[in-house]
């Protein structure tokens, strides 16, 4: 059964289920850069760097914790109360729905990924062409001085086959990620990744990997270390499938992520 009134929606609100976070600050980010917290320190704790293809649920070592909804019903994120450590913070919330670690940067031969969507349910995933998905390389090491070329082979929605450029800059720092863009033309998204290859070497091994990713909601608080408040409108009220592995990506704007605290609640109907 949907929530389809207000009224439905206040009743729900009434019975919600609370979910609390409160992730350390992450160090030497860089303003523009995406940052994951998934192994920040805090509550949840850190996720561990995955060493083979892994399907995430909301068990999984680093996701928030929180109970599916009960039978025939759905659960939807209907309110928050965030402070962050730094002011005008970029917020979102994303179902990590598979990674990979183990790879290293620095080597210059093909490494296999081979990770794909097989397992996961259709509602993790959305729309059958993975328009909703996003892919990243993400770094769980720092990187040394050196840059890099990374070349990602990928399987399209169309079972086509194609390379993603993406340049990896020096002193890359563990927790970033570069989203794979963009796609071959006429392409709507990526359904698997199957290998990394690097022009160059970035001076360590650098323990990185690839994540898959669907985005639920997104905030921007304006004041640093401020309670403020995002209900069901302001998030847009986004249903959340049974098992989904919450975690949580920043845009920086500043050279740490700053700590982040809140509350989540969630509605079921």
């Amino acid at each position: 059964m949907a929530i389809t009134s207000t009224d439905q929606l206040i009743a729900a609100l009434c019975n919600s289920q609370h979910v609390l976070f409160d992730k350390s600050s992450v160090s030497f980010a860089t303003a523009g850069r995406f940052f994951s917290l998934w192994r920040a320190p805090g509550r949840p704790g850190p996720g561990a760097i995955p060493t083979v293809p892994e399907i995430c649920t909301k068990d999984t070592l680093g996701a928030l914790a929180y109970a599916n909804a009960p039978p025939l019903q759905t659960n939807y994120m209907a309110w928050l109360d965030i402070a962050t450590g730094n002011a005008n913070t970029t917020l979102e919330i994303h179902d990590r729905l598979c990674h990979l670690g183990g790879l290293v940067a620095d080597v210059v031969t093909s490494q296999a990924v081979n990770l794909t969507l097989v397992g996961l349910p259709a509602e993790r995933i959305g729309p059958d062409d993975y328009s909703q998905l996003q892919w990243w390389l993400e770094f769980y090491l720092d990187t040394g001085g050196g840059a890099a070329t990374a070349t990602v082979n990928v399987t399209y929605n169309d079972d086509s086959s194609g390379n993603i450029s993406l340049a990896i800059p020096t002193f890359s720092r563990a927790s970033t990620m570069y989203q794979l863009l963009p796609f071959a033309a006429g392409k709507k998204g990526i359904k698997s990744v199957n290998s990394v290859t690097l022009s160059g070497t970035t001076g360590t091994t650098a323990n990185f990997g690839v994540t898959c990713t669907h985005y639920r909601a997104g905030l921007y608080t304006r004041a640093a270390n401020k309670a403020e408040l995002f209900d069901w409108a302001l998030l847009s009220l986004p249903a959340l499938a049974d098992d989904a592995c919450l975690a949580l990506v920043q845009l920086c704007t500043a050279t740490t992520t700053g700590p982040c605290r809140g509350v989540l609640r969630f509605v079921s109907g």
